[in-house]
Formats: structure tokens, sequence, C-alpha cells
């Protein structure tokens, strides 16, 4: 991964790094990868998340059809 320094501003090139990290996923891996996780653990672990991407996937839904009311935005 390749970040470019422009103008010598090295702290907004730390940014962007640790910004196109995030996005590929490398710190969680990081985390997971710490200690080593029992196939069991880890099995339950991925269909908990499973379980809670199927659940926001559904909220949004329901939200874009009309059936609950969307968030409301944050003035400030």
């Amino acid at each position: 991964m390749q970040v470019l320094v422009r103008d010598n501003n090295v702290d907004q090139a730390l940014r962007i790094l640790k910004k196109k990290l995030q996005r590929e996923g490398v710190f969680r891996e990081m985390r997971l990868r710490e200690a080593f996780e029992k196939p069991s653990i880890k099995k339950a672990r991925e269909k908990a998340e499973a379980v809670s991407r199927q659940r926001k996937l559904a909220r949004k839904q329901m939200q874009r059809d009309g059936l609950l009311p969307s968030k409301p935005k944050k003035t400030r």
C-alpha cells in the first residue's frame, strides 16, 4: 500500500494511510490474529456477525420501505 507525502506533510499522509488500512480491514484482521481463536469460537463469532449484518440490512430495507421511521438527523 502506498501513500504519497505532499509538501512534507507527514501527518496528512499518516491519516490517509490509516483510513486506507481501516477500509481494507487490516486493523480488524490484526486484532483477530493477536491470539489463537478456537474453531468453535470462531464459528460462533462469524455466525453472530452474519446475524448482525442481516438484521442491519433488514432494518435499512424496512426504513426504505417506510415501515420504520428513519433516524432523526442531528443538528449542531
